[in-house]
């Protein structure tokens, strides 16, 4: 198992040194320049300094491959993501003021989104034909139908319109009021984690059709085994493997719906923080973003891989 993890994350490096290139390029083909914006701000102190005086103390005179291997060696050497083209500050101390608030908006929504598809899936393989499996097919259609930042905004606008009441946009910190935090992160990640749901109730649903339909099974019922005893022990343990996989793969999901709950219900999470620095240009914290997101994804998919062989004895980690 250690040796297996070891090339495993030894084999992220090609992808991660990649994607890094790939994010570093792409972020500074964004249409509009930062050194305009900044002249365009009015500042006192941009005015009297040329174009090519900001470019040059920002770093920016020298060719890109240049910037980039600046940038990676600052990473592998110091842990430095750079500074803030706008406020001077350090890129890691944004990402470990807002990293948390997003993982634990993920978390809670991948919870919720468990919750709903799993028990839903189940019974409507179990029950297959009958009117909850009809039900429980239409619900999931419905979910896949409804875009989560819709939801997310008739849920902010019609209660206020109604009721008078919208959901508190003061951040509350959960080392500092963990009562006031979920109460305030339940919502945006109820509403994330539904949109999510769909696809996999859909296919634990397939997945639990498949698997009863074994020779196996027919012995577990042939035997006498109780129902609950020959779905949970039996069916839903090979049923998962696929299952598993779909949910490593909406980690991406959550990350990319953050940033629209995170706007719709003001949380002050890495989705608003990347769509500020999209509108200053400000390249570092938008490379770091990404970067740290695409590490999270790819430790992600890891342990995905590394769960298989819990659920599945004949899966060996070598």
């Amino acid at each position: 198992m250690r040796s297996y993890v070891i090339r495993r994350l030894l084999a992220l490096l090609p992808t991660l040194i990649l994607a890094s290139i790939i994010v570093f390029v792409t972020v500074r083909l964004i249409p509009g320049d930062v050194i305009d914006l900044m002249l365009s701000q009015n500042d006192v102190a941009a005015d009297k300094k040329s174009r090519e005086q900001i470019i040059a103390a920002l770093g920016m005179d020298k060719p890109m491959w240049q910037q980039y291997f600046h940038w990676v060696s600052a990473i592998v050497l110091h842990g430095d993501l750079g500074n803030s083209l706008w406020q001077g500050t350090p890129v890691t101390e944004h990402l470990r003021a807002r990293l948390p608030v997003t993982f634990e908006l993920g978390l809670i929504a991948l919870v919720v989104g468990l919750i709903i598809a799993l028990p839903i899936g189940i019974y409507s393989a179990v029950r297959q034909d009958t009117a909850g499996d009809y039900l429980a097919r239409s619900f999931s259609i419905l979910l896949l139908a409804v875009p989560s930042f819709w939801l997310g905004t008739m849920v902010v606008v019609f209660p206020s319109i109604w009721w008078g009441w919208s959901p508190s946009v003061d951040y509350v910190a959960f080392f500092a009021n963990p009562a006031g935090n979920l109460s305030q992160m339940l919502l945006p990640g109820i509403v994330l984690g539904a949109a999510l749901s769909a696809v996999t109730m859909r296919l634990t649903r397939t997945m639990m059709l498949e698997v009863l339909r074994q020779d196996y099974i027919r012995t577990a019922w042939a035997k006498g085994l109780g129902e609950r005893l020959v779905i949970v022990r039996h069916a839903l343990r090979n049923a998962m493997i696929p299952v598993v996989t779909l949910v490593g793969l909406q980690a991406p999901l959550l990350i990319g719906g953050a940033v629209i709950i995170e706007q719709i219900f003001v949380i002050p999470g890495m989705g608003l923080l990347l769509l500020d620095a999209v509108q200053q240009r400000d390249y570092p914290i938008i490379t770091g973003v990404f970067l740290v997101v695409g590490v999270a994804v790819m430790l992600i998919n890891l342990l995905v891989d590394l769960s298989y062989g819990f659920l599945d004895p004949k899966v060996r980690m070598r």
